[in-house]
C-alpha cells in the first residue's frame, strides 16, 4: 500500500511494482483525477486506486478496511508513506505559520496516522514500512525550514518504529531522496497562492530587512528549481525496492547524486564548516 500516488515518485512507484507482479493499492489523493486514471488505464488488474487523503482519519480507516477486505488474513507486506508537500521555499523567517503547520499536517502527522492505522496487518506478514523522507529531513538546507522541519519528524519517527517494531519481525526504513522532478513543486496557481500569502504577511520591518530584490527573487529560484533536479526516477524506485525486498534492508537509504556527501559532512565535520560547505 502506498500514498500519494496521483503523481511524481508514488505515480512512477505503482506502476512500477505492477510491473514487476506486486499486488498495488495504490492511494491517491483524488480517485477522479488525471493520475488515478492513468493508473487504472495502464496497470494491470492486480492494482487498486483507493481514495486516501492522509490528513482524513476517516478515508484512512476506509483505505484500511478496503486493503483487510483484500488480503484478508494474509496481512500487508508494505506500507510505502510517500505522499508529501513541498510547500513554498523560503527563509524560515519569511513563511507563515500556515506553511509550517500543513507541513507538519502532511509530511508527518498523516504519514504516522497511516503507519498506526496500518501496523495491525504488517504484523501479520512480519512486512516492511517505507517512510520516504528527504535529504532536507537529514541535513539543515536553507529556505527548507517548514519542509525540512517536517521530514526530519518523519526521519526520527522512522528510527523510533525501526527500533520498537523490531520484536515483531517488522522492518522499517526512511529514504532521503537527493532532488528529483516530482510533480512536488505544485502548479503556477499554487505557487501565486502560496508567494501571496508570504508576501501580505511579511511585517514591515522583515520585508525592509530582507528588501523588494531579494524577496522577488525568491520566485526566480522557485523557477530555476526543476532544472535542478534529476528526471530520472530509477535511483529512488530501487531503493523502495530493496527497502521492501531485501532479507535485511537498510534503515536508511540516500537514492540520487549529491545526497549522501553532505549527509557525512554534517556528520563527520565541525558544524562551521557544513555551513561554510
Amino acid at each position: 500500500m502506498l500514498s500519494g500516488s496521483d503523481t511524481g515518485i508514488g505515480h512512477a512507484l505503482a506502476k512500477y511494482l505492477d510491473s514487476l507482479g506486486f499486488v498495488v493499492f495504490a492511494g491517491v489523493l483524488n480517485k477522479d483525477g488525471p493520475g488515478a486514471e492513468e493508473l487504472r488505464r495502464s496497470c494491470s488488474q492486480r492494482l487498486s486506486v483507493l481514495q486516501l487523503d492522509i490528513t482524513s482519519t476517516t478515508q484512512v480507516k476506509e483505505a484500511y478496511l478496503a486493503v483487510s477486505e483484500k488480503v484478508q488474513n494474509a496481512g500487508l507486506w508494505g506500507v510505502v508513506n510517500n505522499a508529501g508537500i513541498l510547500g513554498f521555499p523560503a527563509d524560515g523567517e519569511l513563511l507563515p505559520m500556515s506553511t509550517y503547520r500543513h507541513c507538519m499536517e502532511v509530511n508527518f502527522f498523516g504519514a504516522v496516522e497511516v503507519s498506526k492505522t496500518f501496523l495491525p496487518l504488517l504484523r501479520k506478514s512480519q512486512g516492511r514500512l517505507v517512510n520516504m523522507s528527504s535529504m532536507a529531513g537529514g541535513i539543515p538546507l536553507p529556505r527548507y525550514a517548514a519542509y525540512g522541519a517536517s521530514k526530519a519528524a518523519l526521519s526520527m519517527f522512522s528510527g523510533v518504529m525501526r527500533q520498537e517494531l523490531s520484536k515483531w519481525g517488522i522492518k522499517v526504513t526512511a529514504i532521503h531522496p537527493s532532488g528529483f522532478r516530482t510533480g512536488i513543486e505544485g502548479t503556477a496557481e499554487q505557487w501565486e497562492k502560496q508567494e501571496k500569502e508570504l508576501m501580505e504577511n511579511l511585517p514591515a520591518d522583515t520585508r525592509q530587512a530582507y528588501g523588494e530584490e531579494y524577496l522577488l527573487g525568491l520566485r526566480n529560484y522557485l523557477l530555476q528549481l526543476p532544472s535542478q533536479c534529476a528526471p530520472d526516477l530509477s535511483p529512488v524506485l530501487g531503493a523502495v525496492l530493496h527497502a521492501l525486498l531485501a532479507r535485511r534492508p537498510r534503515g536508511l537509504y540516500t537514492p540520487g547524486k549529491g545526497a549522501y556527501v553532505p549527509l557525512c559532512i554534517f556528520c563527520c565535520f565541525p558544524l562551521w564548516f557544513y555551513d561554510f560547505f
